[in-house]
């Protein structure tokens, strides 16, 4: 088998309905930019809060693609 190499790289998605739909939002913007993704890795939650109340979820999100070469 031959050996591979992965790059990882961290997205803040975000919506206004769910950690869910935040961690989502990253996922399907990478995909459309990004071939092979492998692993998506929830890092961190949080909210963005507005007069006290939450106005967005946050779900910074590690993922990991395979490596193809390049920068």
């Amino acid at each position: 088998m031959a050996e591979s190499v992965y790059k990882i790289i961290t997205l803040v998605g975000t919506s206004p309905d769910s950690w869910e739909k935040a961690a989502a939002a990253a996922v399907s913007m990478a995909s459309k930019t990004l071939r092979d993704l492998r692993i998506a890795e929830i890092d961190e939650l949080d909210m963005q809060l507005e007069n006290g109340k939450i106005i967005n979820y946050r779900a910074k999100v590690r993922l990991s693609f395979k490596y193809q070469g390049g920068d």
